[in-house]
């Protein structure tokens, strides 16, 4: 990647060059799920390797016993994050907000980037949290299916209330109670991930596009239409289309959703299924329309007049990246103070500003006006009532139901 000089652009320049270098660097593998074989098996930390590991089942857990807190006399917290997923000043060696926090507090963060993949870092962590050691960690960031695995495994530790005043009081209702953490009593949000129809003027040529069943159906858009490779975004978001709730379906439901979505990809409707780089096709109109990132779509937007996007009537997925407390870690309240700082509408504005994904704090459009009033007024940054109102989360599946989903999902898709 070519370097930039900050003086000789403009900040919107700036935050531009950034975004798209994160988008196109973490969002694949954030979004994306590792898999052994083209059969869809997932990949070595993934649910399927559990019990040959000795690790309990999920639900089969006692949870564990958390560590002595030593925040009081160890004024540090340890904070592991995806890559590119914190705001960074111009010389790319200081975290504004971070920076923020210690000095208000005393407390000092060693924040590391060494989350590239949720599996991946399962992986890396769950010998030492199956044995009920400490993993070096006070605070992690992980997908909401993989937070909630950790939740049932009983290998996080539940946050105490006290210490999240603003936490409590400014998370946005939409993501107040999933099925995996029902009222938050385990984690908050890091940031939220919507999925959406984004298309290309220019390459639709006068065809409206208005749901999942145009892209699907339409004859004029046959071979250029993309779909997501993330399970839970492009069954989801077909799900809604079919007039089912991803919340509450069964697995006959699925199967239809499956099948489908194979028989557009049979007739050659589907182009074909990516990561993040639909961003390329979308942008030279290979693809005409295709289920979207709102993170990409902000970004697209922003660097063409040709591209948009769209909510369609059935509604749109939303997953979430979410702070967890591992047990055995040191520093428990200092955790919980970071978690709480980022609920403060001035820092969450800062960091929204930066990252542009869905901002999971009430009250901070107005300090984002600030910063950035495009930003403010962005619904796929922070999201109106009506578009809120239209988020669905998929559901927990089982251990069972993640195997099998996920294969029958790698056989549509080719994976």
């Amino acid at each position: 990647m070519e370097q930039y000089e900050p003086d000789r652009l403009s900040p919107a320049q700036v935050a531009a060059m950034r975004r798209s270098f994160r988008n196109g660097r973490a969002a694949l593998t954030r979004r994306s799920l590792l898999r052994a074989s083209a059969g869809g098996a997932l990949a070595a930390g993934g649910i399927g390797t559990l019990g040959a590991c000795g690790i309990p089942a999920a639900g089969q857990s006692q949870g564990g016993v958390p560590a002595q807190d030593h925040s009081a006399k160890e004024k540090t917290v340890n904070f592991s994050n995806w890559t590119e997923y914190m705001d960074v000043d111009d010389s790319g060696k200081h975290h504004p907000t971070l920076e923020q926090f210690t000095k208000r507090t005393g407390v000092k963060v060693k924040y590391t980037e060494d989350i590239n993949d949720n599996n991946e870092f399962f992986g890396k962590i769950k010998p030492q949290l199956a044995a009920g050691q400490d993993t070096g960690r006070d605070l992690i960031v992980l997908t909401d299916w993989l937070a909630g695995r950790l939740i049932r495994l009983g290998w996080v530790q539940k946050l105490d209330p006290s210490n999240l005043p603003h936490a409590y009081a400014n998370l946005s209702a939409q993501f107040r109670s999933p099925d995996w953490d029902p009222g938050r009593a385990y984690s908050y949000v890091w940031q939220g991930i919507s999925t959406v129809i984004a298309y290309n003027k220019k390459a639709l040529d006068g065809v409206e596009v208005k749901s999942i069943s145009d892209l699907l159906d339409n004859p004029r858009l046959k071979g250029r239409v993309g779909f997501l490779s993330e399970m839970r975004d492009s069954v989801g978001m077909t799900l809604l289309d079919m007039g089912k709730d991803p919340a509450d379906f069964t697995a006959d439901d699925y199967d239809a959703a499956i099948a489908r979505l194979q028989k557009a990809v049979d007739k050659g409707q589907i182009r074909r299924f990516t990561g993040n780089d639909y961003t390329s096709d979308l942008t030279s109109g290979d693809f005409a329309a295709c289920v979207a990132w709102a993170g990409d779509v902000v970004q697209l937007k922003a660097d063409s007049p040709d591209i948009d996007f769209l909510i369609p009537d059935s509604g749109y997925m939303t997953s979430t990246d979410n702070l967890l407390i591992p047990n055995k870690a040191r520093h428990k309240t200092n955790a919980e103070r970071l978690i709480d700082f980022y609920y403060e509408p001035k820092p969450a504005a800062e960091l929204a500003a930066y990252i542009n994904y869905v901002c999971p704090v009430d009250g901070v459009k107005a300090e984002l006006a600030k910063i950035d009033e495009d930003a403010a007024n962005n619904p796929l940054i922070i999201p109106d009532k009506a578009m809120a109102a239209k988020s669905h989360a998929f559901r927990s599946l089982s251990s069972k139901e993640e195997t099998e989903f996920e294969e029958k999902f790698a056989k549509l898709t080719g994976a």
